[in-house]
C-alpha cells in the first residue's frame, strides 16, 4: 500500500513502523515551507492512504489535502507525529475499511 505523509520536517521511526504494516511512503510533504502554503502539490498517482501529522501542519494545508483525498476516495488518517499514534490510527482506519468492505459484500449477496 502506498502512503503520502503530510506534516513534520522529519519522520523519525514512522517509515519503519509503516513498513512493518506493509505500507510504503510514496511521498513526504512537510507542509511547512512557504511554497506549500501558497501552491500546494496534488496527491501522487497511486496514493492509497493519506496520513496527516496534525501537530506540524497548518489548517489550510490540511484542508487542501483532505479535499484532494476525498475527491479520489482515498482514506485519510489524522494523528500526531508519534510512531505509536500513527500505527494505532492506521490500524483503526484499515480495520474500518475492512469492516465496510465486508458489509458491502454481505449487502450485495442479499441484494441478488
Amino acid at each position: 500500500m502506498n502512503a503520502v505523509v503530510v506534516g513534520a520536517d522529519r519522520l523519525g521511526n514512522i517509515p519503519e513502523t509503516l513498513s512493518s504494516m506493509g505500507i510504503q511512503i510514496a511521498c513526504h510533504i512537510s507542509g511547512r515551507h512557504a511554497s506549500h502554503q501558497r501552491k500546494l502539490p496534488g496527491l501522487p498517482a497511486g496514493t492509497q492512504i493519506l496520513i496527516l501529522l496534525t501537530d506540524f501542519l497548518g489548517h489550510n494545508v490540511m484542508r487542501h489535502f483532505r479535499d484532494l483525498a476525498r475527491e479520489r476516495a482515498v482514506p485519510v488518517v489524522c494523528c500526531r507525529r508519534s510512531s505509536v499514534c500513527v500505527a494505532e490510527s492506521v490500524q483503526r482506519c484499515l480495520a474500518q475499511r475492512e469492516c465496510a468492505a465486508q458489509a458491502r459484500a454481505v449487502s450485495d449477496r442479499r441484494g441478488r
